[in-house]
């Protein structure tokens, strides 16, 4: 994320409703039940033909429980048999560890570092790439 954390859950609401306008069938809460909270949220965003760049986010208290790994596989699992994708990436912060572990579980290899990339409320940051191929193997499934 390029800004600080929302200040309030008004404005957090009107920051996802900005993301899921016009995008609603590429973006998903990610929930533990189908009655319960929102506990994050996952979104393939179109990028070219078959191409797409894939985002997670989970709130911090259900870190590390397996949310973010379950929602990706499912999201993969649309973005190749639905939406016939060819290319799936991730753009990831060098210093989120914990989100480049869990791409390299699902299959995913670094690409490259896209330095300076994001101007954001902690300062100029780099971009680690990662991406995942059509015929890469799928260790999700």
């Amino acid at each position: 994320m390029s800004g600080p954390a929302s200040a309030s859950v008004t404005e957090t609401c009107r920051l996802l409703t900005k993301w899921w306008v016009g995008a609603e069938d590429m973006n998903w809460a990610i929930v533990e039940r189908e009655d319960g909270p929102a506990l994050g949220r996952v979104a393939l965003i179109p990028r070219g033909a078959g191409v797409f760049e894939v985002g997670v986010m989970v709130a911090p208290a259900v870190h590390g429980r397996g949310y973010a790994p379950a929602a990706l596989a499912q999201t993969f699992d649309i973005a190749f048999e639905k939406l016939s994708a060819r290319r799936l990436y991730a753009d990831i912060d060098p210093d989120n560890a914990a989100c480049i572990r869990i791409f390299e579980k699902l299959g995913f290899q670094q690409e490259g570092l896209h330095r300076a990339t994001w101007k954001t409320h902690i300062g100029v940051r780099d971009s680690i790439i990662m991406a995942l191929i059509d015929d890469d193997p799928q260790p999700w499934r």
